[in-house]
């Protein structure tokens, strides 16, 4: 089980020269975490990259931190216990106030099934007053497994995939989120297009 304590000694948090303010002035936008949620094949990802590239034909600098891409690399040698995923989620957190502070639109998809592991990345951000957006993708659990693209519910069905989420895992609501996208009611763009409209709203993007 990976242990999150620090082990690094006689370091120290060094402050550079560029200030947040600097950053917004340059990209004319507020760095900051845009949080998808949700059960697997709920459509985060479909979400997080449409309104990634509307930001980006806008003239806005996003990224997406997806979970397939990160479990590639960052968090390879993590897998799907309860621990890991909290490791998982506790990295992820602190790559997207990383790339949040550096001033751009940061869209992470994860299933992040624990209310804590959620909170726990919500603080991570507001102890450094970076804006952070959680979005709920809430797609019930019987479509979610009718479009099961990669096969996972099927496999989980039948028992060739433990600990996974919506199946024999629980998943946790979000009880307060910034924005609710119900994907059986409203399509991709109407989805993407809610997402950009909040964040004009909370003053974080100045569209060209």
């Amino acid at each position: 089980m990976p242990d999150p304590t620090p082990k690094s000694e006689n370091v120290r948090w060094h402050a550079g020269h560029v200030s947040r303010d600097d950053r917004r002035g340059l990209l004319r936008q507020s760095g900051c975490t845009v949080w998808l949620t949700g059960l697997p094949a709920s459509g985060k990802s479909t979400i997080a990259f449409a309104v990634e590239r509307m930001l980006i034909d806008a003239g806005q600098a996003a990224y997406v931190l997806d979970g397939d891409n990160i479990r590639h690399g960052l968090c390879g040698n993590l897998g799907f216990s309860a621990e890991d995923r909290a490791e998982n989620i506790r990295r992820i957190g602190e790559v997207a106030r990383l790339f949040a502070d550096a001033g751009l639109v940061t869209l992470t998809s994860f299933v992040s099934p624990y209310r804590a592991d959620r909170k726990l990345v919500r603080s991570l951000h507001e102890e450094v007053s970076i804006p952070f957006v959680e979005v709920f993708v809430d797609t019930p659990v019987e479509a979610c497994e009718a479009r099961d693209p990669k096969g996972l519910y099927k496999k989980a069905r039948a028992g060739a995939i433990s600990n996974f989420t919506g199946v024999n895992d629980p998943y946790e609501p979000p009880l307060a989120p910034e924005l609710v996208l119900r994907t059986q009611e409203y399509g991709i763009q109407d989805c993407s297009e809610a997402v950009i409209k909040l964040l004009k709203m909370m003053g974080l993007l100045e569209l060209r």
